[in-house]
């Protein structure tokens, strides 16, 4: 870990961690729910139709509630039109605006394409309804767009975040979308203090957060300790947190740390706390399986949520 990343955080946590939640915030005032909000499970479709009014009818019959943002050219104000009436039509949520590309790539040209792919994410998100835009803060790694490098962890890269992130609201003013940075091991944000660092630094109410606590697990201390670690996920963000992944993590044995993406209910995130913090939120957050390789892992996935969310009380639509 590079000493100047423990210097800047050293010196800007604690200041963030006590004082940002406290400030009077766009968002900072909501409180847990005293009552748990029932959580719209969704993920993706396998062979599934192109029309809107099929697609989002399709979610509804797998089970879903919430669903990715299907396809749509910004220009194609007709399909967004009817994209959008159709998931309202079944009570569908578009949770998220996928947009994974490197807004750290070293080649200029490349990250101006990048960068206007993510603003035109944004601007999608906001015209068809869709709560976030999401992609991750992006890598200096050379060969893979989201790879480890030494300098994610950089004031450096932390700078750069916060310049992409109000450039890319300032271009979109967003009435309702918000822009968020998806958690990485290896890259601000990677874990809860970062998180709340760019959210002071980017100071933009449209900026929020995309919740991923595998992504988070980056350590033997973090996967044993999954319970407090999604704890103080939820007690630092709760109140910016726009959507969130569901996938489990199993640690794979050999002679070094590997940990592996495997179908929900089969590794050692704890599902119990997971629900119940998110169901505890004020606001309608959807909960997004993804990463699985077929249909039935994705069914087997969804029964498991489902049977945990029943043994603890949470309603999950």
């Amino acid at each position: 870990m590079p000493s100047n990343r423990r210097t800047f955080l050293k010196s800007a946590t604690a200041t963030v961690a006590a004082a940002w939640i406290g400030t009077r915030s766009h968002a900072a005032e909501q409180l847990p729910s005293d009552k748990p909000h029932p959580i719209r499970l969704g993920g993706p479709l396998f062979h599934a139709p192109s029309d809107p009014e099929g697609l989002a009818l399709a979610h509804k019959k797998a089970g879903y509630r919430a669903a990715y943002c299907p396809n749509a050219n910004l220009a194609d104000k007709e399909r967004i039109r009817d994209t959008q009436k159709a998931f309202a039509k079944h009570d569908v949520v578009l949770a998220e605006v996928g947009r994974w590309c490197n807004l750290m790539e070293a080649d200029a040209g490349k990250r101006a394409t990048n960068l206007q792919t993510v603003t035109d994410g944004l601007a999608l998100a906001d015209e068809i309804g869709a709560l976030c835009c999401v992609d991750i803060a992006g890598s200096y790694n050379p060969t893979v767009w989201y790879g480890p490098h030494p300098e994610n962890l950089s004031k450096r890269f932390f700078d750069e975040a916060v310049a992409n992130a109000r450039k890319i609201i300032d271009a979109v003013k967003p009435k309702r979308a918000k822009l968020t940075y998806e958690v990485m091991g290896w890259a601000i944000p990677d874990g809860a203090d970062s998180y709340l660092e760019l959210i002071k630094a980017i100071d933009r109410p449209a900026f929020g957060v995309h919740l991923d606590p595998c992504n988070a697990v980056n350590s033997p201390g973090r996967f044993y300790d999954n319970r407090g670690l999604l704890n103080e996920l939820f007690d630092k963000l709760g109140p910016w947190i726009v959507s969130c992944h569901a996938k489990d993590l199993r640690w794979e044995v050999e002679m070094n740390v590997h940990f592996r993406e495997v179908p929900l209910g089969t590794g050692s995130l704890d599902y119990t706390t997971y629900l119940k913090r998110l169901a505890a939120l004020p606001h309608d957050v959807p909960l997004m399986m993804e990463h699985l390789s077929s249909a039935a892992e994705y069914e087997r996935s969804q029964n498991y949520v489902r049977e945990v969310a029943g043994k603890v009380g949470v309603c999950v639509l």
